[in-house]
């Protein structure tokens, strides 16, 4: 037994097919026996976050199910969790790359790859310290390189005083580029804006409240930021 329980459910993605997805049961779940995720830093009240459904992913995910196509461009997500934005991509064919620092979100996104009947999806791990911890390298190898597209959903959850997000897109973002984060009106969202500005990014930011197909309200925007090559 791995230690927590999961559910199976068929998620309803706006301008995609459906996604079979597996999640953690709710988010008591907590099973950590090697110390893995407390060596990075994850707390037992934030262990179960990575492997459930929230609001803001299915934002992205639809966002990306009807973003189009760009020859050649490659894609990261940050703080991927449960990948929906990933998975709808990776089915349309995008070069596309899942990172979240959670030991157990490489396992989670095979599982619903296999349950989707779609190829292996590329999955790495993304510190956003970019800790050369050579142990957690060694079973989880790292972001690398540059990508024309950045996603993220509801990654603004910390105050991130370091500036350790907008550090790791800037790193890992191509001279010519653009960011895309769903925000579900968090308060940490002025703090990033500044700092995304100091890395050279111009921000749009568009309003996406409305009624999810659940009947709940959504109040939450999408964050663009485009910076252009000089």
């Amino acid at each position: 037994m791995p230690g927590y329980q999961t559910k199976q459910e068929r998620i309803a993605i706006q301008g995609a097919h459906s996604l079979i997805i597996r999640s953690l049961l709710d988010k008591q779940q907590y099973a950590d026996p090697m110390g893995e995720a407390a060596a990075m830093g994850i707390s037992s009240a934030a262990w179960p976050m990575f492997g459930l459904l929230w609001p803001s992913s299915l934002q992205l995910a639809a966002w990306m199910a009807e973003r189009p196509l760009v020859a050649n461009e490659r894609i990261l997500e940050v703080g991927c969790g449960l990948a929906l934005a990933s998975l709808v991509s990776h089915r349309r064919g995008v070069d596309i790359t899942a990172s979240d620092c959670h030991p157990l979100a490489s396992s989670f996104l095979i599982d619903n790859t296999g349950l989707n009947d779609l190829p292996p999806l590329t999955y790495r791990h993304g510190n956003w310290d970019d800790v050369a911890d050579t142990a957690v390298h060694d079973r989880h190898p790292v972001v690398k390189g540059r990508f024309d597209l950045i996603i993220g959903s509801d990654v603004l959850y910390e105050r991130d005083e370091s500036g350790r997000l907008s550090g790791f897109i800037a790193r890992h973002a191509q001279p010519c580029a653009e960011i895309l984060i769903v925000d579900p009106n968090r308060g940490n969202r002025s703090a990033f804006n500044k700092r995304m500005a100091n890395e050279g990014f111009a921000l749009e930011e568009i309003d996406l409240s409305h009624s999810l197909a659940s009947g709940e309200a959504y109040r939450g925007r999408m964050l663009q930021y485009r910076r252009e090559a000089v």
